[in-house]
């Protein structure tokens, strides 16, 4: 079957192939009546418009790119769900990668996107240090906004959750149920977030036990690693075990309650983000809540205030940086130590 052409429209609706170009583009005010004829007769026909010509004629594709760490983090589908809808309203289609946590794939997946020339890039780093060249690099081509984790200042716009807020919320929850020896399970390296939080617990657990050690075991944001850390933390009977994300915090609570640990009990166990599976976690878990949906919001309304296709300016200094606040979700995993009423 041929493919409908403005020609064929215009022919239908009788008037000029313009005429149908201006109605279907928007670019400039015509005549209701004729409008409609022209919209109903490209409806009949089944026009179809050509993107490829028209990202020619405009010099944009419609497109952003999103490249993540990874997609098995069950907070990444949740973020690129929203990111989806909110640039879908503002009329840009997702290109969607992902780089296993590997900065070099993440530069080759980066290179690719604007060889397809994307209008705008949407990236979540995996590394502050090593993701900084690329990222930097694209900066220069394309409007770019850094979402959930950074690049190291001036490299770009960004928008990410306020870590340090969300770990004092933790620590300030744990010391008001009576915790007092409270231990950090997190992720090693510079991603961002991993730092942000580690930072904010060591700043704020010397406040719950002033003389202790600084107990924390870093490894990587996954459940394999909760667990593991579980085994090599649990003989020093900590009465807190604060998780820097979801994933590690269920791996630890499924495995301390195998040692047979009484949570709450014994030991609160708490998370960070939210995932779904916090809540199916037995008892549930304890929370921060990430604000995905303003996340996603907010990283499309920096990204559509510069024109697809118009030039970058340069010098883009000072860049933009937003942080949004956090929610703690109390749930059964920190109900107080026994014998402790909560203070306020």
């Amino acid at each position: 079957m041929a493919e409908v052409t403005l020609r064929d429209v215009a022919r239908a609706a009788g008037c000029s192939v313009a005429t149908v170009s201006r109605v279907l583009a928007g670019t400039r005010p015509v005549g209701e009546e004729t409008a409609r004829a022209v919209r109903a007769a490209a409806e009949r026909l089944g026009y179809r418009p050509n993107e490829v010509a028209r990202a020619l004629r405009s010099r944009s594709t419609g497109t952003v790119g999103l490249v993540l760490p990874q997609i098995a983090n069950p907070f990444f589908p949740t973020l690129v769900r929203e990111l989806e809808h909110a640039l879908h309203a503002a009329g840009r289609a997702v290109l969607l990668a992902g780089c296993d946590d590997d900065p070099e794939t993440e530069a080759a997946r980066i290179g690719a996107l604007l060889d397809r020339r994307v209008d705008a890039l949407l990236v979540i780093p995996v590394d502050e240090r090593r993701s900084r060249d690329a990222v930097a690099a694209a900066a220069a081509r394309v409007p770019l906004v850094l979402l959930d984790r950074g690049c190291g200042p001036g490299v770009a716009d960004s928008v990410a959750v306020d870590n340090a807020a969300g770990m004092a919320l933790v620590l300030a929850h744990l010391a008001a149920t009576g915790r007092r020896r409270p231990c950090f399970i997190g992720a090693a390296g510079t991603a961002s977030a991993a730092a942000e939080r580690r930072a904010a617990y060591a700043a704020g657990a010397a406040a719950l036990d002033p003389a202790g050690p600084e107990r924390a075991l870093l490894g990587d944001f996954s459940v394999e690693w909760g667990r593991a850390a579980a085994d090599r933390l649990w003989p020093a009977r900590p009465d807190a075990v604060v998780c820097a994300n979801d994933l590690i915090a269920a791996g630890a609570l499924q495995r301390l309650r195998q040692l047979g640990a009484d949570v709450p009990g014994e030991v609160a166990v708490t998370g960070f983000d939210d995932i779904p599976l916090a809540g199916l976690a037995e008892p549930a878990l304890t929370t921060v809540r990430q604000p995905v949906a303003e996340l996603a919001a907010e990283a499309a309304r920096l990204l559509v205030q510069h024109p697809a296709g118009a030039p970058i300016p340069a010098p883009r200094h000072p860049v933009r940086t937003l942080r949004l606040a956090p929610e703690l979700v109390v749930r059964a995993s920190s109900a107080p130590a026994a014998g402790v009423r909560p203070t306020s």
